[in-house]
């Protein structure tokens, strides 16, 4: 009985302090990819955050073609971390290194969001016109402007509404619904 109590609490608690890091060292790495300014107070916040972690990991895996290659190590061994802190309170009957496997769907999972939710919140932002010098807005314009420029010169806006981002968002959920089911189907996946 007192399991079954401590379990939903405890995979609470693993869910959310390693989602909380590993979310932030995903956004360190999309930041790298992105461009972004670094001096901006929450790439600051970011970095001095997963600095600590990602320093070490830096010495034996470089970075390549301006990507923070750690960051992605560091991400997908946390999440394997997670899973198997999981398996292990869940009590699932399967074998602990399947999580290295099971981390990668995960991680794929975990960047398209952080793309679904960086444009949701900038399509918010939009209709308020906050600040554009504005830290967060800068920040995020700049993280989501990759994905976002192509479907703009595509699509141009139709009577002052801009569509892109509802396109955008769109191809996103369906890369998700067609691309995460088969990878966690290959790495046999409990989750």
């Amino acid at each position: 009985m007192s399991g079954s109590y401590l379990t939903n609490p405890a995979v609470f608690l693993i869910q959310t302090l390693f989602g909380l890091y590993i979310t932030l060292v995903a956004i360190r790495f999309l930041l790298q990819w992105a461009r972004a300014d670094f001096y901006n107070p929450i790439s600051q916040f970011v970095v001095k955050l997963t600095s600590p972690v990602l320093r070490p990991l830096r010495q034996v895996i470089p970075g390549y073609a301006g990507m923070d290659l750690a960051a992605l190590v560091v991400a997908w061994l946390l999440k394997s971390v997670e899973l198997a802190l999981l398996v292990a309170v869940l009590g699932l009957n399967v074998s602990l290194f399947g999580a290295l496997g099971w981390a990668i769907p995960a991680v794929v999972e975990l960047f398209i969001n952080i793309f679904l939710f960086g444009i949701l919140i900038r399509v918010i932002l939009s209709w308020v016109n906050p600040d554009p010098y504005n830290p967060a807005v800068a920040l995020l314009t700049r993280l989501t402007d990759p994905i976002m420029r192509p479907a703009q010169r595509l699509i141009q806006p139709i009577g002052g509404i801009d569509l892109s981002p509802m396109v955008v968002m769109i191809g996103l959920v369906l890369l998700e619904m067609l691309l995460i089911p088969p990878l966690k189907w290959l790495v046999g996946s409990p989750f």
